[in-house]
C-alpha cells in the first residue's frame, strides 16, 4: 500500500506553482487539448504514484479533477476504513512534495462500493464529475480511472446526461477471448480493479453513451519495470523519485513477509492512463505506437465474464501499449522537474 501520511506531517515543498504552469521547461508547451479526470485508489498499490506524477507533468492535458476512489472492505494493502480519506491524504502528499498548490481539484469519492446496479454513492467526487462534465467547454474530458468505477458509476446513474461528453480509459477488467496475449487470473481471481466494485463497472458498461477505451490485464500487465530501472531512473532523480521508489519497496517488502518472495519486477500498470491521453500523436489525436480492436461493448458480468450485445457502440480493447514511450517519457520529465526543484 502507499502509506497514508498524517495530516500535520503533510508539508508544502518551498518551490511552488500551480496546474497550467510547467516551471521546468525551458519554454512552455502550447495549450492543452483535452481535460482529462484522474480516478485513483491511491491508498493500495502505489503504481498509481507514478501514474499521478506522470499525468501532473505533462502539460497536453488540463486535470480539472483528482478523484481519490475506495477500495474493498478490509482490503490487504489498506484495511481502512474510510479508504477514500486515506486516498485522499497520499494524492494531497504528492501534491505537497511537488509543490503543486491546485489542491482544490481533489476531491474524495464514496467509501464504498454500489449496493445494485441502480442506486448511486453520492459523494463529492460524483457531484463534481457531473458539475465538470457539464460546463460549456466543447473539449473532450478522458475519464482515467486506474481502479474501481464507483464514482463515474455513481455520476452517471445521478445525471445520465454526461455520458455523451466522457471518454472512459479504465485500467480494468479479464482479457477478452482472442484479443491479445492471454495472460489469464486464476479461475476464482477477479482482475483487482474489478473486484473493487464489480456492479459500478457493470453499469458503465452497459450505458449505452459512454465511450470505453478498455486496457484490460493482459494489456496493462506489460507495463513491467526492473529495480535497478526505478533505482537509477526515478530514486536517483531527487526527494520526489526516492519518495516514489521507498513507496515501491515498502508493499513489495510487505508482500515478501506476508504472502510470498518477489521478484525483481514490477508493473507500473497505471501510466498506460498516461499513454492514451497525454502522449498521442504530435498531430494526430491517437498514441500511434499502441494497438486496440474495436468490438460491440458488452455487458461486463459479477463474475468478471463479458457478454456479447451485438449492434452496441463500438468500445476500444487496447492488446498492445508501447510502455517504452511512455516510462521513458515519464523518466525524462521526473529528471527535469528533480533539476528546477533542487535548482
Amino acid at each position: 500500500m502507499s502509506r497514508v501520511p498524517a495530516p500535520e506531517s503533510i508539508v508544502t515543498h518551498p518551490k511552488t506553482w500551480r496546474l497550467g504552469e510547467t516551471p521546468w521547461r525551458e519554454r512552455p508547451f502550447p495549450s492543452a487539448r483535452h481535460r482529462v479526470i484522474i480516478d485513483n485508489d491511491f491508498s493500495s498499490d502505489p503504481d498509481d504514484l507514478p501514474q499521478l506524477v506522470h499525468h501532473l507533468l505533462s502539460p497536453t492535458v488540463e486535470i480539472p479533477l483528482v478523484v481519490a476512489s475506495h477500495l474493498p472492505p478490509d482490503d490487504w494493502q489498506d484495511r481502512g476504513p474510510n479508504t477514500a480519506n486515506n486516498g485522499t491524504l497520499v494524492a494531497r502528499d504528492i501534491f505537497a512534495r511537488m509543490g503543486l498548490i491546485s489542491t482544490e481539484v481533489i476531491v474524495t469519492g464514496a467509501q464504498e462500493a454500489l449496493v445494485d446496479a441502480q442506486t448511486p454513492q453520492d459523494s463529492p467526487a460524483a457531484r463534481a464529475i457531473i458539475a465538470e462534465a457539464l460546463k460549456d467547454d466543447e473539449r473532450p474530458i478522458m475519464y482515467t480511472a486506474g481502479g474501481g468505477l464507483t464514482d463515474l458509476a455513481s455520476a452517471l446513474l445521478i445525471e445520465p446526461a454526461i455520458a455523451e461528453k466522457i471518454t472512459l480509459v479504465w485500467i480494468g477488467g479479464h482479457p477478452h477471448e482472442g484479443l491479445g496475449k492471454q495472460m489469464q487470473l486464476p479461475p476464482s481471481m477477479k482482475e483487482y480493479n474489478l473486484s473493487i466494485d464489480p456492479l459500478a463497472a457493470g453499469v458503465c458498461f452497459a450505458n449505452p453513451t459512454l465511450n470505453i477505451w478498455q486496457c484490460p490485464f493482459n494489456a496493462y500487465s506489460s507495463f513491467q519495470v526492473t529495480d535497478a530501472e526505478l533505482l537509477e531512473k526515478v530514486a536517483r532523480t531527487g526527494p520526489l523519485g526516492q519518495h516514489l521508489y521507498d513507496e515501491i519497496n515498502h508493499i513489495q517488502a510487505r508482500w515478501a513477509a506476508e504472502i510470498a518472495p518477489i521478484g525483481e519486477a514490477y508493473c507500473l500498470g497505471d501510466n498506460p492512463l498516461v499513454l492514451l491521453t497525454a502522449l498521442r500523436g504530435c498531430y494526430g489525436m491517437e498514441a500511434g505506437s499502441s494497438a486496440f480492436t474495436t468490438i460491440p461493448k458488452p455487458l461486463l458480468n459479477l463474475d468478471a465474464t463479458y457478454t456479447p450485445v451485438p449492434g452496441a457502440r463500438d468500445m476500444r480493447v487496447y492488446t498492445h501499449l508501447d510502455a517504452r514511450l511512455a516510462l521513458e517519457d515519464f523518466y525524462a520529465k521526473l529528471a527535469a522537474f528533480a533539476r528546477w526543484q533542487a535548482a
